[in-house]
């Protein structure tokens, strides 16, 4: 069975200087864990090749780690978008058939990133661009960001909304006041950037964004950053109506979203994104290297799924929506 793992993460030297600056005074600064993993983030070699076959991964979708670009100015960020693509597209030209790249965006220039992913899909081959986080502490719904949700519609490639730290105000007032290290986790994988993420995608949607680019498909890791479990609940209040969109909330959802496994391996969380998304919806990912091949690997094989819907997982839907 093929494995196709789509948020698969690399930074570079440059990109790691340019965050380091940028965050100076906020008050997470660059998490432990990441710097932990900056050997394995920075490989786009024979190593990461080597753990893939030792964890059953056939092929990698590589997207620069969070916070990727989304906090640098303009100035800062749109020389340095383009020499982070290069790179990945070297890599991805030694190792074809295991690599394939989404864009790193410089999102303080909208219009230059929406030059930047047509260069990056039309001329490197790339399936799309990650967005992590909120750009500029703005979600992708302000009118600020439409030429990037323009040109990925345009281009037919998906967004990856992922999730990075929170605002300082976010932090300040949810998770001050405990023990650094825990404030740490719960603001970001423990909890807190899993529901800005949902967020981010809802906001998405009850904007009009879908109304205007029907075509525009969003990807967002983590079983769904919990709106499988909240949507019923969610569209109780969010009628057309209110909203003033065309369909029920749900509909878009199922119709311009598809979620990940990414760093979730257990049952129940895909149950319920089964039950409500259905396995066309469902893509295959570790979120390497902050989860092992092995663990994602383990529980693709073990998932209690037909055949067939497995393999949807595994492969078929990457393949459809990154034209693989």
């Amino acid at each position: 069975m093929r494995t196709i793992a789509i948020e698969e993460h690399y930074t570079t030297r440059a990109v790691i200087q340019a965050n380091a600056e940028a965050v100076r005074g906020d008050v997470l600064r660059l998490r432990p864990r990441v710097q932990a993993m900056s050997d394995k983030l920075l490989d786009l070699g024979e190593d990461r090749i080597h753990e893939m076959d030792a964890g059953g991964v056939d092929l990698q979708v590589l997207s620069l780690n969070s916070p990727g670009l989304q906090l640098l100015d303009a100035a800062t960020a749109v020389p340095l978008a383009r020499e982070t693509n290069d790179l990945l597209a070297e890599a991805v030209a030694r190792h074809p058939d295991r690599l394939a790249g989404f864009a790193a965006l410089p999102t303080a220039d909208p219009d230059a990133s929406a030059r930047e992913l047509e260069r990056c899909v039309r001329d490197l081959g790339f399936k799309g661009a990650m967005v992590n986080g909120m750009p500029m502490h703005r979600f992708m719904d302000d009118e600020f960001f439409l030429p990037i949700l323009e040109a990925a519609e345009g281009l037919d490639v998906p967004l990856y909304l992922h999730p990075a730290q929170p605002p300082p105000a976010i932090m300040d007032c949810y998770f001050s006041g405990m023990e650094p290290a825990v404030g740490a986790s719960l603001a970001t994988s423990a909890w807190g950037w899993h529901v800005e993420t949902g967020l981010h995608a809802l906001r998405l949607i009850v904007s009009g964004v879908f109304d205007r680019l029907p075509r525009l498909r969003v990807v967002i890791g983590h079983m769904g950053e919990a709106i499988p479990f909240m949507l019923a609940r969610a569209g109780v209040p969010l009628t057309p109506d209110v909203t003033g969109l065309r369909k029920p909330l749900a509909d878009y959802v199922r119709e311009n979203l598809w979620v990940t496994t990414s760093g979730f391996f257990t049952f129940p969380p895909l149950l319920n994104a089964l039950l409500v998304l259905g396995a066309d919806r469902i893509i295959f990912s570790v979120d390497y290297p902050f989860a092992s091949n092995d663990a994602g690997r383990s529980f693709l094989d073990s998932m209690q799924l037909s055949d067939a819907d497995r393999e949807k997982i595994a492969h078929g839907n990457a393949e459809r929506l990154l034209k693989l």
